[in-house]
């Protein structure tokens, strides 16, 4: 028992000490306001939270050691070493992985390590070697385990205590209380162990309410390794179970009858969706286009950034007449495939995975793009710089109603990185591909993605011009400046096919957005908006300044209400979740967030906290009314594409 308690104490150091230089190394990411007394809070909170894992971890050598200590007492020491080895092996290379994966992810260890399991894994591993230097990290990982071990196996073989308390002949009466003493300092040990840090579960930490600062990033910080690995199997696991949302039938009708504008007087859910188009816009376009663009965030097209050379493709695109522009967008996830299901299909993350659902492959969902642009006379396409294989998005495109889906496999030996082919070879494919009969495409392209290795100088790309634009502190960071290199490309290959479409095609209709924004920064704490927003740019023939409301927001499932408004003829019947910026939406949500014109907020706190876009005084906002749209819409994209078009509570029944 004193060799679990050595081992639980040596876990809970570890842990602590894990945290302390986590947040010493990655101290740029706290915000500025951020103090001493912040810092220490997450120590310490961290530290209970860690007590836990510490248990869990000391649990595991324990009992195998505690069982031979009687069965096989000779194994006994083989087992302390061996496991406890294991565990420090472990322990370590998660250490070590944390680093990278907050800077890409500004979290530590989510539901990322899960969407991973249906990725291109070799496209991943091939990333972690040229961008994250794997061998080296891997290395360096075994090699703290190493010393984390060595360290350990002389904990637990330093036994001056025992050799003294052994030595003395100690009265029977002392000898019982201190094995009374011992034993309630095991039951102590353990019950913090499980409560985490705690005595009982009324003030217990967990997880779920660890993050008690004001800095994200020390609230990350928080969650030891195992605890944040723990939170994404707990978070996916409610995705896979549909657990994460929690709507009655009548929550669902009510809301869904909210947000049309109807009487909530049916069960059939599709009732709520149908909208009828006011009349075209335009005159109809031979082409229309979508374009998602990795990681084509909104901030580089901020007035604030105009003077770094990166965005002067979209920033000229947006000065011309036959286009317009709405700065306040969100992605509809976190991730690439977040933006593919909710262009494909129209429904927002709503704790879901599309592309791996077999309600997804039986048919396509009455919200689904390609068949309701297919009843407006085009064919329909979408192209794709990588492999078919990732997400299964060449399967889950074709059944839900796309004529046809291009990839990688079939643009022949062009250049690329293991996630796609570079911008402009897919761009030229695209156009090659096109004729005369009218088409809906839509575009994935890949370039700006890790590992970042397009030679974006060899291209072009005067990083030394970018780098006397960036802040001081961010003008060495060589990293930085490639990912900057790589934004430079996408923007100006965007340019390019836009001018060459508009050329080509001059009635052509083309929506440009990311398909999500944070990856990278200048700011190593932005604002909310900053971060997470991407662009929503509409240009072509007939579209002019003022097509898009003033005061439009909105999200991904609003691109294609948009498109219809806009191009429909007046009557034409159509599903939708979102609405068009052309004529009613003036707000956006998403798996996490929601905004406005002038405001931005997270989508699950109670009331609602708005941010100011730029600054200045908070924003006021009608609480209800967008509590009851987020609602609304995650609750229809739950419902929908899950248990189909009739609410009906038996399909809740046995549901935890």
């Amino acid at each position: 028992m004193l060799k679990g308690l050595k081992v639980y104490v040596f876990y809970l150091a570890v842990l602590s000490l894990f945290r302390l230089f986590f947040i010493g190394i990655l101290q740029s990411y706290m915000e500025p306001a951020s103090g001493t007394e912040d810092i220490l809070l997450a120590l310490w909170r961290g530290s209970r939270l860690s007590m836990q894992t510490a248990g869990c971890l000391a649990l595991i050598s324990f009992v195998p050691a505690l069982l031979l200590h009687y069965l096989m007492p000779k194994l006994e020491w083989i087992s302390w070493r061996a496991l406890n080895g294991l565990l420090l092996m472990v322990l370590s290379i998660l250490y070590v992985a944390s680093f990278p994966f907050y800077r890409q992810f500004r979290m530590n260890f989510n539901q990322m390590i899960f969407n991973g399991a249906n990725d291109d894994i070799y496209a991943l591993f091939i990333t972690m070697i040229q961008q994250y230097w794997l061998p080296v990290r891997l290395a360096g990982a075994l090699l703290l385990a190493y010393v984390l071990w060595r360290l350990l196996m002389a904990w637990l073989k330093w036994t001056p205590v025992e050799n003294f308390l052994r030595a003395v002949r100690w009265p029977l009466a002392v000898r019982l209380l201190g094995r009374l003493a011992f034993l309630a300092g095991v039951y102590v040990s353990v019950l913090l162990g499980i409560f985490g840090g705690s005595l009982g579960w009324q003030t217990a930490v967990d997880w779920e309410n660890a993050g008690v600062t004001k800095d994200e990033f020390l609230n990350e910080a928080i969650l030891d390794n195992p605890q944040a690995i723990y939170r994404a199997w707990n978070l996916n696991h409610r995705m896979l179970a549909c657990n994460g949302l929690d709507f009655t039938v009548e929550d669902i009708r009510n809301l869904a009858a909210s947000l049309s504008g109807r009487q909530p007087d049916s069960d059939d859910l599709d009732v709520y969706l149908q909208k009828t188009a006011g009349g075209a816009q335009m005159e109809q376009p031979s082409h229309v286009f979508v374009i998602l663009s990795e990681s084509f965030a909104n901030w580089p097209l901020l007035d604030k950034y105009k003077n770094i050379p990166i965005s002067q493709g979209m920033r000229a695109l947006l000065a011309e007449e036959d286009t317009d522009y709405c700065p306040t967008f969100l992605p509809n996830g976190a991730s690439t495939v977040s933006a593919v299901t909710g262009v494909v299909t129209g429904f927002a993350d709503a704790n879901l995975y599309l592309t791996t659902m077999p309600e997804s492959f039986k048919e396509p969902y009455v919200t689904a793009s390609a068949p309701q642009m297919e009843k407006l006379g085009y064919a329909t396409n979408f192209w794709y710089a990588g492999p078919a294989t990732w997400e299964r998005i060449g399967a889950f495109t074709k059944a839900q109603g796309f004529d046809h889906f291009y990839s990688r496999g079939d643009f022949g030996d062009v250049p690329g990185s293991v996630w796609g082919c570079e911008d402009e070879y897919l761009y030229e494919h695209v156009l090659s591909g096109l004729s005369d009969e009218s088409s809906f495409n839509v575009i994935l392209n890949a370039s700006n993605h890790s590992p970042y290795d397009v030679d974006v100088e060899a291209k072009g790309f005067d990083k030394e011009a970018v780098r006397a634009t960036l802040p001081p502190e961010a003008q060495n960071d060589e990293e930085l400046l490639r990912e900057l290199g790589h934004y430079w490309y996408a923007d100006r290959e965007l340019a390019k096919f836009v001018k060459a479409v508009k050329e080509k095609y001059p009635d052509s209709l083309i929506v440009i957005v990311g398909d999500h924004g944070d990856r990278y920064n200048i700011d190593k704490t932005p604002s909310t908006y900053e971060r997470y927003g991407i662009p929503f740019i509409l240009t072509g023939k007939g579209v002019h300044k003022g097509t898009l409301l003033a005061d439009s927001a909105g999200s991904q499932i609003d691109i294609m209400p948009t498109i219809f408004e806009l191009i429909a003829p007046k009557g034409f019947s159509y599903m939708s979740v979102g609405a068009s910026l052309t004529t009613v939406n003036r707000r956006g949500v998403n798996y996490g967030f929601w905004i406005t014109r002038h405001a931005v907020g997270k989508a699950d706190t109670v009331p609602l906290v708005p941010e100011p876009l730029n600054g200045g005084e908070t924003p006021v906002i009608d609480d209800q009314a967008m509590q009851d749209y987020i609602n609304a819409v995650r609750s229809i994209s739950w419902w929908r594409p899950k248990y189909g078009p009739i609410l009906d509570a038996s399909k809740l029944e046995g549901r935890e």
